[in-house]
């Protein structure tokens, strides 16, 4: 019998609260049979959903917390103030070894400033990033940093286009992805003094994988490189208009067949076609944002999700745990510090 794979959730995270996460969980634990849970929260909401699903309260264990962040909160002040929260206690988990990753549905700016206070970063990396999936014309795109890191210096940009290449090697199966920086054009002397400094660092380091240069926004979707390097400012932004697209085209394609009868009749000629179309670009199918680089597994889901986004959240995070990620991350930066240490990355911008 294998051994179990424990997950922390923090049941009190997402605007659906615990209803969401148990129901997540559960569909999780069908997905996953090898995965038991700690569920930190409140234990007078949680007994009576998990009481409503036997089969997962056999594989989980309540940690009771009545404190929670809200979602309102500022990262400093959840920081001080929410050290008995079921968001920290979730994070406490995995730095005490008692879990292999943590998952929450909360406030973002406070998962990231617990879970960098609480795990650490890894050595050789100076930030933390957040990175989730793109759908592509060619698959699916590994995209960092999504919002963590509003301002970067050309090395973070150079650690995080490291971490998203070996995240492509061991998540999505490529041996060699490649690896572009994102930017207002694809030309060398495009872009301001941090990205042209960051690809010239880039150009000349033994990468665990192949740096193809700049790319602009219409690469993303095109699918024209595999892990695109960004600032968490640009990265969030192109996050946000990509959903706000999906939503659009999915709102004129509902309008123009509802416009007649003919127009109707073709959607019910169609509608397999177009099921396999709305499944493509679910977002909850792409739901779980990794905080990449730090000690410890960290799966950010987001707040507004159903069960379905929250359990894909939850598979992401058994990939990376499963996989090793951390250590083939210190194994990439120690490699390349070996071979060639990091170039003066502010010498390059000149």
């Amino acid at each position: 019998m294998s051994q179990r794979l424990t997950i922390a959730l923090d049941a009190m995270g997402g605007d659906l609260g615990p209803d969401m996460v148990v129901a997540g969980a559960d569909i999780a634990r069908e997905r996953h049979p090898d995965v038991r849970f700690l569920l930190y929260g409140d234990q007078q909401r949680l007994e009576p959903l998990l009481s409503q699903r036997p089969a997962l309260k056999a594989v989980a264990e309540i940690r009771h917390t009545a404190d929670f962040v809200a979602g309102d909160a500022k990262p400093a002040v959840a920081l001080r103030a929410g050290r008995q929260s079921s968001m920290r206690l979730a994070i406490d988990a995995v730095a005490a070894g008692e879990a292999a990753c943590v998952v929450s549905a909360g406030n973002t700016g406070a998962l990231m400033a617990m879970a960098k206070f609480v795990l650490k970063t890894l050595p050789g990396i100076d930030r933390p990033a957040m990175a989730s999936f793109f759908p592509t014309q060619r698959g699916e795109s590994v995209m960092l940093d999504l919002g963590a890191n509003a301002e970067c210096q050309p090395e973070n940009l150079v650690q995080f286009a490291v971490m998203g290449a070996v995240f492509a090697r061991a998540i999505l199966g490529l041996p060699e992805p490649s690896i572009g920086v994102l930017n207002i054009g694809s030309e060398d002397m495009k872009g301001n003094e941090v990205v042209r400094a960051a690809a010239a660092s880039l150009r000349d380091m033994p990468l665990p994988g192949r740096f193809h240069g700049f790319v602009e926004g219409t690469d993303i979707g095109l699918g024209t490189v595999d892990v695109i390097v960004t600032d968490g400012f640009t990265g969030n932004v192109a996050l946000k208009t990509a959903e706000g697209t999906a939503k659009l085209f999915s709102e004129f394609l509902r309008r123009t067949f509802a416009t007649s009868f003919l127009a109707r009749i073709g959607y019910l000629l169609a509608r397999g076609a177009f099921k396999r179309f709305r499944e493509r670009i679910d977002p909850r199918r792409y739901n779980g944002a990794m905080f990449l680089g730090l000690r410890g597994v960290c799966v950010k889901s987001h707040g507004g999700t159903d069960a379905v986004g929250f359990a894909n959240a939850v598979a992401v995070a058994v990939n990376l745990a499963t996989h090793g990620f951390n250590e083939r991350i210190k194994e990439e930066m120690g490699r390349i510090a070996d071979a060639n240490p990091l170039p003066d990355t502010k010498a390059a911008a000149g």
